[in-house]
C-alpha cells in the first residue's frame, strides 16, 4: 500500500513535471493526426531532432511511420470492448511513453492508465488517459486530450490536460488553474466570461446517452436528451470529457454532463474546472458507496463553469444519477 506521509514535490513541481510530459508526447499524436503538416527546422522541440527514445513514433518498425500515410489509415485502429469504443497503437505507446517520463520526474510514483491498469508502486500515483477522445482523434476530430492527475492521499493535487492538435494546455496546482499555448504566454482561468450565466441562454456539452447507458435505459434516454436539447440554446457532443470540463473552466462552455465515466476521463478536468473557480458535482451512480469515495472515483458529475448557475442542469443531473442507481440494481 502506498505510503501518504512520504515527502513529495509540491503541487507547482508537479503540475510542472505533468506539463513536459504531455507536451512531449502530444508530439507524435499531432505528426499522427496530420501527417503532411510540416514542422519547423528551427523548432526546439524534440520533434525536430526526431523521435525520442521511448515516445510512440520511436516505437514503430521505420516502414510503418504515420507520415507516410496522409489518409492517417497507420493509426492501428481496432475495437476495444464494442464498435463504439475504439483504440489505437498510439493510445498503448503514448500510455507507456507519459508512464516512463513521469514515474522517472518522481520515483516515489505509480501509474493508473486506460490502457495497461495499475503499475508500479509509491505515495503518489498518477492518473492517465493517454488519448481522451480516442474515437474524435481516429476519425480525424480536432477534439482529443492527454490528461494527467497527480493524486496524493486520495486527493486530486495537480492536473494537466493537453490539446496537442490546437497547442492548448491546461492546468491546476494549489495555486489555481491555467491555460497555455503555443500563441501566448500563460494565463490564469477563473474569470467569467461575459454572456448569460443562467438560463435556456447556456450551452451544455455531454456525451449523454452513450450506447451503453442506451441500452440500458431505452427510451427513458432519449427523452432524457430530449429534455437536455429543450433546455439548453446547444447541445454539443463532444465526446472528450477532459477537454469539456476544462472548456468550461475557461468559459468556452456553460455546463458539463457526464455518466457512467472513469476517474481517466475527468480527474485532472475536475482539479482544473474546481480552480478555476467553477463548480463540479459529483454522483455515484449507485447508494453503494454514496459519500465514501473521492469525487474523482464517481462516475456521474455535473460541471458548471465559473460563475454559472443553472437550476435546470442540476434537474438533470438529479434525473440521470438516480436513472443510473435504479439501472444498477435492476
Amino acid at each position: 500500500m502506498p505510503n501518504t506521509t512520504a515527502a513529495r514535490p509540491s503541487t507547482r513541481e508537479l503540475r510542472r513535471i505533468a506539463l513536459h510530459a504531455a507536451q512531449t508526447a502530444g508530439l507524435p499524436l499531432i505528426e499522427a493526426f496530420r501527417p503532411c503538416a510540416e514542422a519547423s527546422p528551427s523548432s526546439a522541440s524534440p520533434a525536430a531532432a526526431g523521435p525520442a527514445a521511448g515516445s510512440p513514433t520511436a516505437a514503430r518498425p521505420a516502414a510503418a511511420h504515420p507520415a507516410a500515410d496522409p489518409s492517417r489509415s497507420d493509426m492501428g485502429v481496432r475495437a476495444k470492448t464494442n464498435s463504439h469504443d475504439l483504440v489505437t497503437f498510439y493510445d498503448g505507446a503514448t500510455e507507456d511513453a507519459l508512464a516512463l517520463a513521469l514515474t522517472r520526474a518522481v520515483p516515489d510514483s505509480w501509474v493508473t492508465g486506460e490502457e495497461s491498469g495499475a503499475r508500479g508502486s509509491g505515495s503518489l500515483e498518477w492518473i492517465i488517459d493517454p488519448i481522451d477522445g480516442t474515437s474524435n482523434f481516429a476519425h480525424g476530430f480536432a477534439m482529443f486530450s492527454i490528461s494527467i492527475a497527480a493524486v496524493f492521499g486520495g486527493e486530486v493535487i495537480a492536473a494537466v490536460v493537453h490539446d496537442p492538435v490546437n497547442r492548448l494546455s491546461f492546468s491546476a496546482d494549489d495555486d489555481g488553474a491555467y491555460l497555455s499555448s503555443s500563441q501566448r504566454p500563460e494565463i490564469r482561468l477563473g474569470s467569467p466570461r461575459e454572456a448569460p450565466r443562467s438560463g435556456a441562454a447556456l450551452n451544455l456539452m455531454t456525451s449523454y446517452p452513450s450506447a451503453e447507458v442506451l441500452a440500458q435505459e431505452g427510451p427513458l434516454a432519449l427523452e432524457a436528451f430530449g429534455e437536455m436539447v429543450t433546455s439548453f440554446s446547444t447541445v454539443r457532443r463532444v465526446v472528450s470529457g477532459a477537454l469539456e470540463l476544462c472548456h468550461a473552466a475557461a468559459g468556452w462552455t456553460d455546463v458539463v454532463l457526464g455518466v457512467d465515466t472513469k476517474p481517466w476521463d475527468i480527474a485532472a478536468g475536475m482539479l482544473i474546472l474546481r480552480r478555476a473557480g467553477g463548480s463540479y458535482l459529483a454522483s455515484r451512480g449507485t447508494t453503494d458507496d454514496l459519500g465514501q469515495s473521492p469525487d474523482h472515483l464517481a462516475p456521474d458529475y455535473l460541471g458548471l463553469g465559473p460563475g454559472v448557475d443553472s437550476p435546470a442542469a442540476r434537474r438533470l443531473f438529479d434525473a440521470a444519477s438516480a436513472r443510473r442507481r435504479r439501472f444498477s440494481h435492476s
